[in-house]
């Protein structure tokens, strides 16, 4: 047997999409495919302003970037999350500060970010995790009447909404990822997303190296140069030409992943009455993009068994994010000791993610289902 972890899903359609540009002999960046990627993701958003970027991780710095973060400010961000949440943090000089999450829906806890404001609280990163939108109303709530900004690292959300708006939107920018692992997928990519005018019109300058080259091209000015201080996070057009592709199936890639969640959710649904694992849990304000499909057992101990178990028999299972405070870089940042921020830690430490991909066949998940109770029968009776 052998059921991969992960499964993408790319068809003769974005093969024919990639040639596209290549054929036409443009590939640099915001060509024609960037332009009309661009639309149809603000279209599919209801924002007004995307900036496609070569990752999500880019989307991150130049949403800081924009926002004016910089050296004496403080940026808080939950504990449980990629590091690039964090890293785009630091390369501005600024300070991270650390929140813990919700152990119910894997996201920042509210009541942890309002103990961590301070009068240095620039900006805070919420983050969607495995489709789930974390509580943004209330985080906004804590955050405008104080001048804060709210960029949502959304790059496990698109197609997921909030309170029937997409997630990404609610905040003051969105950043989302098209990497291989996503829902909808260009290898690379990533994407910033702004109703502000002002976040926007600055983030398009330090996106094209600190100049007013857009302008320019728009013949708004006669000639273009260096305004602000800038890098470049403009992806090739081939990276567009193929995000449009999978665009257009995210419909379906959406329906196919609820349908293997539902039935991992129905099939576990007696594991979990007798307390043996955790179910995921999707609140009422979330619409979710199934993105992750995720089980916590009792410990660690049992979590790492299962793991051995499912690679045993061939299925890629894995855990997911470390703790960050507890990571080098975290230690030396901000101090952090074990026992800080016990609910990262404690999922941390029992988080199992199991195969949900849209090529995943029944028969498959019968057998990554049937592997989970042949745990417990046999291993961890």
């Amino acid at each position: 047997m052998n059921i991969p972890f992960h499964r993408p899903l790319y068809d003769e359609k974005d093969a024919e999409a990639l040639l596209a540009p290549l054929r036409a002999g443009k590939l640099v960046g915001d060509g024609e495919f960037t332009k009309r990627a661009s639309a149809e993701l603000a279209a599919r958003l209801g924002v007004p302003h995307v900036l496609l970027t070569p990752s999500c991780t880019h989307a991150l710095e130049l949403a800081v970037m924009a926002a004016g973060v910089g050296p004496g400010d403080e940026v808080i961000v939950p504990d449980f999350t990629f590091v690039s949440t964090a890293d785009c943090v630091l390369l501005r000089g600024a300070r991270v500060v650390f929140a813990d999450i919700d152990p119910r829906t894997l996201t920042i806890d509210v009541e942890d970010l309002a103990r961590r404001l301070t009068p240095r609280t620039k900006a805070v990163i919420p983050v969607g995790y495995a489709g789930v939108s974390p509580a943004m109303d209330e985080i906004l709530a804590l955050a405008r009447p104080r001048g804060i900004r709210v960029l949502e690292d959304a790059a496990q959300s698109v197609g997921a909404t909030y309170r029937g708006r997409a997630q990404g939107t609610a905040g003051d920018a969105g950043c989302f990822s098209f990497h291989e692992t996503k829902n909808v997928s260009t290898g690379e990519g990533g994407a910033f997303v702004t109703a502000d005018p002002g976040l926007a019109a600055r983030a398009e300058i330090i996106r094209e190296k600190g100049t007013n080259r857009k302008q320019f091209m728009l013949g708004l000015v006669d000639k273009y140069t260096w305004v602000d201080v800038g890098s470049s996070y403009l992806p090739p057009d081939s990276m567009a030409a193929l995000l449009l592709s999978q665009l257009a199936k995210t419909g379906g890639i959406i329906a196919r992943r609820r349908v293997i969640h539902e039935h991992y959710q129905e099939a576990f649904a007696g594991l979990a009455a007798e307390g043996r694992l955790v179910l995921p849990h999707i609140p009422p304000h979330s619409g979710s993009n199934h993105h992750i499909y995720h089980v916590l057992l009792q410990d660690e101990e049992t979590r790492n068994a299962a793991l051995a178990h499912f690679r045993a028999r061939g299925i890629g299972t894995t855990f997911h994010y470390l703790p960050l405070h507890l990571s080098p870089v975290g230690r030396r940042e901000t101090g952090g000791r074990p026992g800080d921020f016990p609910a990262t830690e404690e999922v941390s430490a029992r988080l199992l993610r199991l195969p949900i991909y849209p090529s995943l066949t029944d028969g498959e998940q019968e057998a990554v289902i049937g592997a989970m109770q042949d745990f417990f029968r046999t291993v961890r009776p």
